[in-house]
């Protein structure tokens, strides 16, 4: 999957995320490898954003490889279980990264 299909595939991902109730939340992810880039998904208002570009104002930031976050989006790695075994890296608030990695499942 390319960083392109990625995004596009996340964004039609959050337009169907009822995140009604949920406090704001901004997280940069840096996925990593070839197919990397950079995006930052953000809940507010009860809507979840997510666009290919830096937040500088985020609460955490995650790293991750392309595969890895794929298997994360297909429920075939769990996201405390990365970050333990070191496939998925927190710069930051690790309780907003909890609070991604809900919105995720």
């Amino acid at each position: 999957m390319t960083f392109d299909e990625l995004i596009k595939k996340l964004k039609g991902m959050a337009g169907k995320i009822d995140a009604t109730g949920m406090d704001f939340l901004a997280v940069q992810v840096n996925i990593t490898g070839d197919n990397g880039g950079v995006f930052y998904v953000e809940v507010k208002d009860g809507k979840v954003n997510v666009e290919p570009y830096e937040y500088n104002d985020r609460q955490c930031q995650i790293t991750i490889s392309m595969d890895n976050f794929n298997k994360l989006l297909a429920g075939k790695l769990d996201p405390v279980a990365a970050f333990t075994l070191g496939k998925l890296k927190v710069d930051g608030d690790v309780g907003k990264a909890l609070e991604f990695a809900k919105l995720v499942k």
